[in-house]
């Protein structure tokens, strides 16, 4: 039981990173990482919007993982 809560924490938080980093302000992927985004910042629509819903919703089952795992150990 420890060691699958384990994993599928690891995977959760794999998928939590990977979803932040898919999240940019600017046009390009390269902006995630450091580069000139711009300055120009509008309102989400569309998939950034499920987008950033989605994150939130996982963000909240990594926290209840992180809560349950630690329960589970002690």
């Amino acid at each position: 039981m420890d060691a699958a809560l384990n994993i599928i924490t690891i995977l959760v938080s794999i998928l939590l990173i990977m979803m932040i980093m898919i999240q940019t302000k600017g046009s390009s992927f390269g902006s995630g990482f450091g580069g000139d985004g711009g300055s120009m910042y509008t309102t989400r629509r569309g998939f950034e919007r499920t987008l950033f819903n989605a994150t939130i919703g996982v963000a909240i089952v990594f926290v209840l993982l992180a809560i349950v795992s630690s329960f589970a150990l002690s």
